[in-house]
């Protein structure tokens, strides 16, 4: 070999090695879009959306999703740190409705109006745009919302009253069938959640909307009826709501028949044994069927560092095939994306879907206020308090001093 080629061969794997270098630099370099949610703390719905949501994106845009999930107040908290020192690192996160206004206030999320605008095949449900939007800019996209729903254990049918129908009852006939499996069993067999600063709140909060109360109303002439009609099946409780965090569980296991709760809690006991269950929407009252309808949202953090594939992120997470997926996925929450109903089929999720979207659309509905109160477990606690001494350890009459007492904590709590 002459000089000329020896020199020659050496340039060429310089050149080589560098390249390869580059190669491996780009790779060390590769992008991880930092995602904070309030949703999916259930571990089997988490492994769902990392298996069968996120993976495929990561795979098809060469980047890692940090996926972490984790509540409300902890994700603010870490964005507040963040936006203080000038180091932001959050580049998505998930918030819920009631929390909206916070960020919105604290100027943290940046405005996507542009953005959902630029997507043409889809149209996120309106009912939302109170909560995800601002002065006609919209800051929050909606993901996963909730309503509630019926859930009874076959048992319980022998029990109904009747000529009632599961899927247009009465909040009378709720009571009455209660009554009815306490009388059979001798022991109460309806779930709520005990356990304080929970979702009795909610549960409580379906039926007052249906008498006419707002949300949340403790002692107007609505919410007195809707005390009246759980003063009425006060024995048909189950003796464990107490220590009940989640009806989830022990409707699944059969220690209690019959509940009205959060309809992806619902659809998940309906969806592990759906022979087991009968599956309908919440009981109505004089002015509809009442349900608090919840929500969450997709946000861009101002000033993410990896904002370009977070819009990548979102554009593919709110596909309303991908938000069908989602949503079956993890217990059947409602896809508040429009398109996404032609995607929904037969399969026991599905039903839970569209039972919820039956009460979304026709139902008496509120939000939650948490935003207008100075500490909502605390707003919570009130409702807890009344169901326990007034209800639980009561005599089955309604106390009007006890709830106006309760009415007056509220309002003092308002910001």
């Amino acid at each position: 070999m002459n000089k000329k080629v020896f020199i020659l061969v050496l340039l060429v794997l310089l050149l080589g090695s560098l390249a390869l270098a580059g190669c491996g630099g780009a790779k060390e370099e590769e992008q991880t879009l930092v995602f904070s949610s309030r949703l999916w703390s259930v571990p089997a719905e988490q492994e769902f959306v990392k298996k069968e949501i996120i993976e495929p994106f990561e795979k098809e845009h060469n980047v890692k999703v940090d996926f972490q999930v984790t509540d409300d107040d902890s994700i603010f908290k870490q964005v507040k740190v963040q936006q203080d020192s000038g180091n932001v690192t959050t580049d998505i996160v998930t918030v819920h409705s009631g929390k909206m206004p916070v960020w919105i206030d604290a100027g943290y999320v940046e405005d996507v109006t542009a953005l959902v605008d630029s997507w043409t095949d889809r149209n996120f449900m309106t009912t939302f745009d109170k909560d995800t939007n601002r002065d006609g800019v919209r800051y929050f996209i909606p993901a996963a919302a909730d309503v509630y729903l019926l859930l009874a254990n076959n048992q319980a049918m022998p029990y109904l009253p009747e000529g009632a129908d599961t899927d247009n009852l009465s909040w009378e006939q709720y009571a009455e069938w209660a009554n009815n499996i306490y009388n059979g069993e001798g022991v109460g067999k309806v779930c709520v959640t005990g356990v304080p600063q929970n979702s009795l709140i909610y549960q409580f909060g379906a039926t007052a909307l249906s008498y006419g109360a707002g949300f949340p109303e403790i002692n107007t002439p609505g919410a007195v009826k809707a005390w009246e009609i759980w003063a009425s099946m006060k024995d048909g409780f189950s003796p464990g709501v107490v220590n009940i965090a989640n009806c989830t569980d022990p409707m699944k296991r059969g220690e209690t028949w019959l509940s009205v709760f959060h309809n992806a809690r619902a659809g998940e006991a309906y969806s592990s044994n759906q022979t087991q269950f009968v599956l309908g929407p919440a009981p109505y009252g004089p002015a509809g069927i009442g349900t608090i309808a919840g929500v969450s949202g997709y946000a861009i953090v101002k000033g993410a560092p990896h904002k370009e594939i977070a819009e990548k992120f979102l554009e593919y997470i709110t596909r309303p095939e991908i938000q069908v997926k989602l949503s079956k996925g993890t217990g059947g929450f409602i896809p508040p994306v429009e398109e996404a109903v032609k995607y929904l089929g037969t399969d026991a999720e599905d039903e839970v879907i569209n039972k919820a979207l039956l009460v979304l659309q026709n139902g008496v509905t509120s939000g939650v206020p948490s935003s207008d109160y100075q500490d909502w477990g605390a707003v919570k606690q009130v409702f807890d308090d009344v169901f326990h001494t007034m209800i639980l350890k009561g005599d089955g009459t309604v106390d009007q001093a006890l709830l106006d007492e309760a009415q007056a904590k509220l309002e003092s709590m308002k910001k």
